[in-house]
């Protein structure tokens, strides 16, 4: 099933009370070892409240404790069709959008937003293999000067692989001693991995790092040599730009790298056979520490 639609999230997650128990089976889905009995014990759930307790003892356990939903006064399934709207949405969607269909106030909106963004980022994921893209760019200030890094904007580097995975975030500049190291710890070196740019002279290295460089010299309008360009990334970027434009008109540098992230998420996971709302719960579950008796 690749595809989740509304009709699959009202039936499978009707009120607070199936998205409590979709977060205990997610996180013990073997069972709960009670800490107190030290002893695989089974457990029911208590009425009005976001925890389960043990049969033999009675002490509790919370499915949301350590997670992004923990200690939070909003509805479980408000939090959870916040996720499935971002993960629905290929440009993304605001925090305002997200208050009026919803009904909470934009200060909640912006946080539940917040916290989900955290779930996206793989910015700590393995090493990246095949045709690889890497590209610089600017995002939001105002254009006061010409050529690279105009003032007032923030600079992003993204890694691509062909018909894979991307990873982006934000960095100080385009140095070489800045971007070589973010693609080194990425992109494995061995057997000449093919790694393709534009001109910019901070990937002047690559071919001494053991990378089979590629590149295009865009500034003279050329974007395709045999197999090297940096069409992949180019389209991420601009997927990019226009939600930051589009949807959330402005981003903050502060809070730039989040937006990245979320975006670069669902590109990464565009061709999942697992619907993304799916993984993202899972991600969400996935977080929890070790179960404490109360």
């Amino acid at each position: 099933m690749r595809y989740y639609t509304i009709t699959t999230f009202n039936r499978e997650f009707p009120d607070d009370a199936a998205c409590l128990d979709f977060m205990f089976r997610a996180r013990w889905p073997e069972g709960v070892t009670c800490a107190k009995c030290q002893r695989a014990t089974s457990h029911y759930r208590i009425q009005d409240r976001r925890v389960y307790s043990c049969s033999a003892c009675g002490s509790h356990v919370s499915p949301t404790a350590g997670t992004i939903f923990h200690k939070s006064e909003t509805s479980l399934r408000l939090w959870f069709y916040a996720m499935f709207l971002m993960a629905s949405t290929r440009c993304g969607i605001s925090a305002k959008q997200l208050q009026r269909e919803i009904g909470v106030t934009y200060k909640t909106a912006w946080r539940m937003f917040h916290q989900i963004r955290k779930l996206m980022d793989e910015s700590g994921g393995g090493p990246f293999g095949g045709e690889i893209e890497a590209d610089e760019t600017y995002i939001g200030g105002k254009r006061t000067g010409q050529g690279r890094g105009p003032a007032g904007k923030t600079v992003a580097f993204g890694i691509v692989e062909r018909h894979g995975r991307i990873v982006a975030e934000v960095v100080p500049d385009v140095k070489a001693r800045t971007l070589l190291p973010i693609l080194w710890k990425r992109v494995p070196a061995h057997k000449g991995t093919p790694v393709y740019t534009d001109e910019l002279g901070s990937y002047n290295l690559l071919g001494k790092l053991g990378y089979a460089h590629g590149r295009v010299n865009h500034s003279q309008d050329e974007y395709v040599r045999g197999r090297a360009h940096t069409n992949t990334i180019d389209g991420f970027w601009s997927l990019l730009k226009r939600g930051v434009n589009g949807v959330y008109h402005s981003v903050s540098p502060k809070h730039l790298p989040a937006y990245i992230h979320e975006y670069a998420y669902r590109y990464s996971h565009r061709t999942d056979e697992t619907p993304m709302f799916v993984s993202l719960l899972a991600r969400a579950a996935a977080l929890q520490p070790a179960a404490k008796p109360s």
